[in-house]
């Protein structure tokens, strides 16, 4: 059924007067008419009775006004819910935030996205990278926050933030007295750390960065970021956490410690398919791509982003 005679012949219903409904519809008044008769073979039945005076709706006629009258509003609705789509303003967006980064940017991102898209259904999900990969490769997932390098093909990344990583210590540890802590004095020190297979990359990164002379001395893994933070307050170790993170956390017992020069960072980005970009995945890329960079050398970070030992 032609939605355009259904629009047409509703004005008329409304008129009962060809001349005047022709002027409402901005058309000529044989055009109507031809297009009501049309519409009246689509439906097998007359519409009108046409007199002298003008015309009335038959039987048939006021069930086609009525019910027309419904669906062309049913119909405007869901053109506009399906604009609402294409521009990003509805629909689903699946995403998966990574253990170690919650807070900071990701929430702020987040809260603009709910702003700024509010017909958006956010699924939110929590893993750790290599799990968030595993679910955006099979499609289970638009979008996650993982922690780079990463070595999977297909995928693209966008720098969301650079962290400075900081070395947890006890609180009554020789190292919690300096007021930064050396390469060569954390060498021989039991570690704490997650296993690797939960971010290879990020895992193999933070060795080369603290550890550049064979790798960390690791007496005990934990599944998080808590978790190894009060093993550290135990006493059973020390630890390397992001900074967004360790501030986070802020487990009693436990000194944070700058790192001296080159400055060990992590970072952080959001990735997702890149043959696959749903239209509420291209409002949340926007804000991304708004972003300020990573600093340009690697190593400064912006003043207020400089973490000071809380002790």
């Amino acid at each position: 059924m032609d939605l355009r005679r259904l629009r047409y012949f509703l004005v008329l219903a409304e008129e009962l007067d060809f001349t005047r409904a022709a002027h409402r519809l901005h058309i000529a008044q044989p055009a109507l008419s031809q297009q009501i008769r049309a519409l009246e073979r689509e439906i097998g039945a007359p519409l009108l009775e046409r007199n002298s005076r003008g015309c009335r709706l038959t039987v048939v006629g006021e069930v086609v006004a009525r019910e027309a009258g419904e669906l062309l509003v049913r119909v405007a609705a869901a053109q506009e819910r399906i604009r609402a789509a294409v521009g990003g303003r509805q629909g689903q967006l699946r995403l998966a935030l990574t253990r170690s980064a919650r807070g900071g940017h990701v929430d702020a991102l987040l809260t603009a996205f709910r702003t700024l898209h509010p017909d958006v259904e956010l699924v939110v999900r929590t893993g750790w990278t290599a799990h968030n990969i595993t679910e955006l490769l099979a499609g289970r997932l638009d979008a996650a926050f993982v922690r780079p390098p990463l070595d999977d093909a297909g995928l693209e990344c966008r720098h969301i933030a650079r962290e400075e990583l900081l070395v947890a210590v006890p609180a009554d540890h020789p190292l919690a007295r300096e007021r930064r802590v050396t390469r060569e004095r954390i060498a021989a020190e039991p570690v704490i750390l997650w296993p690797r297979e939960n971010a290879p990359g990020m895992h193999d990164l933070i060795s080369r960065q603290l550890w550049p002379d064979g790798g960390p001395r690791i007496v005990r893994e934990e599944p998080d970021d808590e978790q190894l933070l009060l093993s550290v307050a135990a006493g059973a170790g020390i630890a390397p956490v992001p900074e967004g993170r360790a501030r986070a956390l802020r487990i009693p017992g436990v000194r944070l410690k700058r790192v001296t020069a080159p400055m060990p960072t992590v970072d952080l980005a959001l990735a997702h398919q890149a043959a696959s970009a749903t239209p509420a995945l291209r409002g949340l890329l926007s804000l991304v791509d708004a972003l300020p960079g990573p600093s340009a050398d690697g190593r400064r970070l912006p003043p207020d982003r400089q973490v000071h030992d809380p002790a």
